[in-house]
């Protein structure tokens, strides 16, 4: 159970970024990036910030290049002490926390789980199409009954 100071925190940092990202750090390396949580250890000394790069640049142009990601990587790592600074003001805490950026893979994730779910559909569509002509291998009872034993 997360401490509620703590999942405050969490949520005014992640807004706090969000909207640096958005109004302050002009780097051309920086795609269409998205907070999308923050995790702060109980002590408040080191915060993990989640994010997904969409693949588009600030100009809006779609980027494909495979480095593409490599870059807002690079971007947000030359940005974080700005970043920290901000939330420091901004937050007027004691200790402000060392910042360091993941890439969220949840969207890769669901994306494999989706591709798992239609596996499971098409195999349970193809199973449905094999027991229509089927029948059973014994009786459609397989169990003996007392009635039968007395008939005996």
């Amino acid at each position: 159970m997360t401490n509620p100071r703590i999942a405050r925190t969490e949520e005014q940092i992640a807004k706090i970024i969000a909207r640096m990202l958005e109004r302050r750090i002009k780097d051309p390396r920086l795609g269409f990036v998205t907070i999308t949580g923050v995790r702060l250890t109980g002590d408040g000394r080191e915060a993990t910030v989640f994010y997904t790069d969409l693949g588009r640049s600030l100009d809006g142009r779609e980027t494909d290049a495979p480095g593409h990601v490599t870059n807002t990587a690079a971007a947000l790592e030359s940005a974080r002490g700005m970043l920290r600074s901000a939330i420091g003001q901004q937050l007027g805490l004691r200790f402000t926390p060392a910042l360091s950026f993941v890439l969220d893979a949840s969207e890769e994730t669901g994306r494999a789980m989706e591709d798992l779910l239609a596996q499971v559909q098409a195999a349970d569509a193809e199973l449905a199409v094999r027991r229509q002509g089927a029948s059973y291998a014994g009786d459609a009872d397989p169990y003996r009954r007392d009635d039968e034993d007395d008939q005996k």
